[in-house]
C-alpha cells in the first residue's frame, strides 16, 4: 500500500483550523469545521434514547442560530447546538405525524397517488401511497405517505397499479412497527427517515378504484423501465434498468447476494458518477450550441450557460432517479463548483464537499439515518483526504491514481460497511478494479444515452440498450465466478460501540505518509471490529435467544462449542420470509458460524416456513421433525432421544413413537438441563399434550425458562402444566397486534399468578437468556439498545407482560 497511496499535506486543514482559532478568526459558515459540527449535532440527537422536551429543543435552536450567525471562533459550537435542535424538531414532527394509537386497525377509504415504483411479487404488490391533502380525507392522514400492500393471488388485478396513478383504496392501517434483532435492519428507523406515517394493506381489493392514469416523473421512469425490459432480453435487462434508471425491482435475491459478495452494490444504485456523466453531457450539449452560434455569446457567456446546463442535468437526473443521497450530494457539489466558477472564486474540493453535506443536512437532517448518507460522503472524504491532487501526466499517472482510489475506498469504507451491513467483501477490491471503469465508462453511458434518445423518439434507444447489455455480459461471468467463491463475503458479528471509531482511526493511521513510525501497529485497532467478543456461554452453561420473527417461533440454543436452531420462523409462499429477513441476519449478528442441529417442532408455516432460507445460508448436519410432518429430509423427532454438548444435557420429551401426526399436538418438545438451571421449548402443543407430559414426566418438567406453548393461545398453558413447569421466566413469541390476539390475557395471568416473569418478543425484541454460574440473566433487544423512534416505548407499553415479584 505504501507504493500506491501517498498523502499530500494531510494535516493542512487541521493546522488551518487551529490557526483560525488562535487568531480569533471565525470558521467559514459552510466550511468543514462548521459542517462537521452540524453533523455531530444531528448524529448526537438521533442517538439519544428519547427526544428532549420541545421547549429545550427550541432553546437550543435559538442558541445555535445566534452562535452560528455570530462571527466568532465558537461558531462550530453554535452549529453543533443547531444540529441537535434541528434534528430533534424534525424527528419529533415526523413521529407525531405517524398514525395515533386510537386509529390502529381502523378501516379507511383513502384517495391519493402512488408514489415511486410499485414492487410486484406473485401474490403481493407493495407501494407507497401519498394521501390527498383535502378535507375529504381523514385529518390524521392528509398529505401523509403510507406504505401499503395489495395482496391478491391474481397479479392481473394489480396490473393497473402504476407509478403516479391516482386511486381510491379501502385500507386498514397501523403505525410503523418492525422487528428488533441483532444484525437486522430497523424498519422503524427506516419509517422515520422516509417519513412513513403508517403501514397497512387493502382490506377489499375488489373495491379499489382507479381515478387517473399515471403521470409525472415516476410514471415516466416506470414507462422507460418497461421499454428497456421489452427491448433487452433477460437477465441483462434487469441490470440495464438498475444502472440506467435506478430501478432495482427486478433484481432477485441471488443477484443481490452476488453483488454484495463482489462489493458492487454501490454501482448498481444510481451513484454520484452517473450524475456527473449526465451533468457533463448537458454542459457539452449547451456549450456545443454556443459554439455553433457564436453570436449567442454576446448575450450570455458560454461558460455561464454550460454551467447552467450542468446544474440542470444534475438536478434533473437526480429528480428522475428518486433523489437518492449520492445523487443529491453530487448535484449539490456540481452546483457549488459551477457557482464558484461564475463568481470567479477558487474553492477547495473539501470545501465543496462540506457545502454539499451542509446543504443536504439542512434539507433533511434525518438523511443520516440511512446508510447511503455515510457511505456517500465518507467515500468522497477519504479520497479527498488521502489522494494527491495529481499523479502525474500520462497513463501511468492515471493508473496510479485509479489504483490509489480503489485502495483508499476499500480500506476507508470497510469499517462503515461492517457496522452498517455486518459484512465485508474480500472480493470487492478485485471486482471493483474491473467493474468500476467498465460499467462507469461504457455500460452506464450507453444505457443513459439510450434513455435520452428513446425519450426523444420511441424505439430509437433499443440498440443502445442492447449494446449496454452486451457490454455488461462481457464482464458479468467473471464477476459471478468471483462472487460465488465461498470466501468472497465474510459475515461479521455485531461489535461494541467503540469498534467503529477505533477502526476509522486505524484506517487513518495506515493511510498516513510513509516513514511515520508504528504504522502497522494500527492493525491491532481493527480487532474489536473484526473479532468482537461473542459472550458465548462457558462449559456447562447454555444461552437461548428467542429471535423476534413476528407471529411465529425461532429459538437459537448455544453451548460453548455447539449451536441448535429450534424452529425457523414464519414464511408466506412467494412472499415474506422471516427466515431470510430475521433469522439469518440474527444468526450472523450473533456470530453463529454453523448450526449443528435444527429442530422443526411441527409443519405449520409459522414455525417451518423459514427452513429453506436458513438451510441455504447455514447448512445443518441434522434436522429433526415429527414423524409425518411436511418436513422433507428430516430425521424423526421421538421422545426419549438424548445427547450432551459441553456438559449440557438435551432430551426430547414429545411426541411419542408410533403416534400419528396431529399437527400442533405432535410438536417436538425439547428439555435442556444444566447444573445451574433448565429450559423447556414446547412448540405449539395444546392442553392435551401438556396434560400428557405432566402425567409422564412429573418433576422432570421443572424448568427455569419456558417458551410458552402455542404463543400463549387460549387452548394452551393448562394450569397443571404451568404448575409442573414452575418457571421463573416465560418467553412468548408473537407478532405485534396479531389477529389471533396472542398471548391471551388469561394465559398471561396464569403464568404471572404462578410467580413467573413473562416477556414477549413483540414488545422486547429479541430476547437473550443465559443460564449459568451467574444464575439467570436476560437481555431485551429494545431495552438494551433504546432508540427515540422505538414504537413500543412511544406507545407507553412496558417491555414485559408481567414481572416476577421482588424477593
Amino acid at each position: 500500500m505504501d507504493a500506491v497511496i501517498t498523502l499530500t499535506r494531510p494535516l493542512a486543514p487541521i493546522r488551518a483550523g487551529l490557526a483560525r482559532l488562535c487568531t480569533g478568526a471565525a470558521p467559514t459558515l459552510f466550511g468543514p469545521a462548521c459542517v462537521a459540527s452540524l453533523l455531530a449535532g444531528v448524529g448526537t440527537c438521533l442517538l439519544l434514547p428519547a427526544l428532549p422536551p420541545r421547549w429545550l429543543l427550541l432553546v437550543l435552536l435559538l442558541a445555535g442560530v445566534v452562535g452560528t450567525i455570530w462571527r466568532s471562533p465558537l461558531r462550530p459550537l453554535g452549529a453543533l447546538l443547531f444540529g441537535m435542535a434541528f434534528a430533534g424538531m424534525q424527528a419529533a414532527s415526523t413521529l407525531d405525524a405517524q398514525l395515533p394509537p386510537d386509529l390502529q386497525s381502523h378501516p379507511f377509504t383513502l384517495r391519493g397517488r402512488v408514489h415511486d415504483l410499485p414492487v410486484s411479487d406473485p401474490k403481493r404488490t407493495s407501494f407507497e401511497f401519498v394521501v390527498d391533502d383535502d378535507e375529504r380525507q381523514p385529518a390524521a392522514l392528509r398529505g401523509k405517505t403510507l406504505r401499503l400492500g395489495w395482496y391478491d393471488d391474481d397479479p392481473r388485478s394489480r396490473a393497473a397499479l402504476r407509478a403516479g396513478s391516482r386511486w381510491q383504496l379501502p385500507v386498514r392501517l397501523r403505525a410503523p412497527r418492525g422487528l428488533r434483532n441483532p444484525g437486522a435492519s430497523d424498519a422503524e428507523r427506516y419509517a422515520l427517515a422516509a417519513r412513513i406515517a403508517a403501514t397497512g394493506y387493502l382490506v377489499k381489493p375488489t373495491q379499489a378504484k382507479q381515478l387517473a392514469l399515471g403521470s409525472g416523473l415516476d410514471a415516466w421512469r416506470e414507462h422507460m423501465s418497461a421499454r428497456i425490459g421489452a427491448a433487452v432480453a433477460d437477465p441483462s435487462s434487469r441490470y440495464v434498468r438498475a444502472l440506467a434508471l435506478g430501478d432495482t425491482r427486478f433484481l432477485d435475491q441471488q443477484d443481490w447476494t452476488r453483488l454484495r459478495a463482489a462489493g458492487l452494490t454501490h454501482l448498481i444504485a444510481i451513484s454520484g458518477f452517473h450524475v456527473g456523466l449526465v451533468a457533463g453531457f448537458f454542459a457539452l450539449l449547451v456549450a456545443a450550441a454556443w459554439w455553433c452560434w457564436p453570436s449567442l455569446c454576446r448575450w450570455i457567456p458560454r461558460q455561464f450557460v454550460a454551467g447552467a446546463g450542468a446544474i440542470t442535468g444534475a438536478f434533473g437526473y437526480a429528480l428522475v432517479t428518486g433523489m437518492a443521497v449520492p445523487t443529491l450530494r453530487t448535484a449539490v457539489m456540481i452546483a457549488a463548483l459551477v457557482a464558484t466558477r461564475w463568481l470567479r472564486r477558487r474553492q477547495r474540493l473539501s470545501d465543496t464537499l462540506a457545502l454539499g453535506c451542509g446543504v443536504l443536512l439542512l434539507m433533511d437532517p434525518l438523511a443520516v439515518l440511512g446508510a447511503g448518507f455515510w457511505l456517500s460522503f465518507a467515500g468522497v472524504a477519504w479520497l479527498l483526504w488521502c489522494l494527491p491532487e495529481s499523479d502525474g501526466a500520462g497513463w501511468r499517472g492515471q493508473l496510479r491514481g485509479f489504483l490509489s482510489a480503489q485502495a483508499v475506498a476499500s480500506l476507508g469504507l470497510l469499517p462503515l460497511s461492517v457496522v452498517l451491513f455486518g459484512q465485508a467483501s474480500t472480493a470487492g477490491p478485485l471486482a471493483n478494479l474491473a467493474a468500476v471503469p467498465w460499467w462507469s465508462l461504457v455500460v452506464v453511458p450507453l444505457g443513459l444515452l439510450g434513455v435520452l434518445i428513446d425519450t426523444i423518439h420511441a424505439g430509437w434507444g433499443a440498440w443502445l440498450w442492447n449494446a449496454s447489455a452486451w457490454c455488461f455480459d462481457l464482464l458479468w461471468p467473471a464477476i459471478t465466478r468471483i462472487a460465488d467463491s465461498p470466501l468472497a463475503l465474510l459475515w461479521l458479528p455485531e461489535s461494541r460501540w467503540y469498534a467503529l471509531p477505533l477502526a476509522l482511526l486505524s484506517a487513518f493511521w495506515l493511510l498516513l505518509p510513509r516513514g511515520l513510525p508504528g504504522r502497522w501497529l494500527a492493525l491491532l485497532l481493527w480487532l474489536p471490529l473484526l473479532h468482537p467478543p461473542l459472550e458465548l456461554p462457558d462449559a456447562g452453561e447454555v444461552e437461548l435467544t428467542a429471535i423476534d420473527v413476528g407471529q411465529g417461533l425461532s429459538v437459537l440454543v448455544r453451548t460453548r462449542h455447539h449451536s441448535l436452531l429450534f424452529d425457523m420462523g414464519p414464511a408466506v409462499p412467494d412472499g415474506y420470509d422471516a427466515g431470510e429477513r430475521a433469522v439469518i441476519p440474527a444468526l450472523h449478528g450473533l456470530g453463529v458460524r454453523q448450526l449443528d442441529l435444527g429442530i422443526v417442532s411441527h409443519g405449520d408455516m409459522d414455525h417451518a416456513g423459514g427452513r429453506n432460507a436458513v438451510a441455504a445460508a447455514f447448512p445443518m448436519q441434522v434436522v429433526l421433525a415429527p414423524v409425518g410432518s411436511p418436513s422433507p429430509g428430516s430425521k424423526d423427532c421421538i421422545a426419549g432421544q438424548t445427547w450432551e454438548w459441553d456438559g449440557v444435557r438435551f432430551r426430547i420429551l414429545s411426541p411419542d413413537e408410533g403416534v400419528p401426526y396431529l399437527g400442533n399436538e405432535s410438536s417436538c418438545v425439547l428439555h435442556i438441563e444444566t447444573a445451574q438451571g433448565s429450559a423447556l421449548l414446547a412448540g405449539d402443543i395444546g392442553n392435551y399434550s401438556e396434560r400428557k407430559l405432566v402425567a409422564t414426566q412429573g418433576v422432570g418438567l421443572r424448568s427455569d425458562v419456558v417458551i410458552v406453548p402455542h404463543h400463549g393461545s387460549a387452548g394452551s398453558s393448562d394450569p397443571a402444566f404451568v404448575t409442573a413447569v414452575g418457571a421463573r421466566l416465560a418467553l412468548v413469541s408473537t407478532g405485534a397486534d396479531n389477529r389471533f390476539r396472542h398471548p391471551r390475557q388469561q394465559v398471561v395471568r396464569r403464568w404471572c399468578d404462578a410467580g413467573t416473569e413473562v416477556l414477549d418478543t413483540s414488545r422486547s425484541g429479541a430476547l437473550r437468556v443465559w443460564i449459568g454460574q451467574d444464575g439467570l440473566r436476560v437481555r431485551e433487544r429494545r431495552s438494551d439498545l433504546p432508540r427515540l423512534w422505538d414504537a413500543v416505548r412511544r406507545r407507553g407499553q412496558s417491555a414485559g407482560l408481567c414481572y416476577a415479584p421482588e424477593q
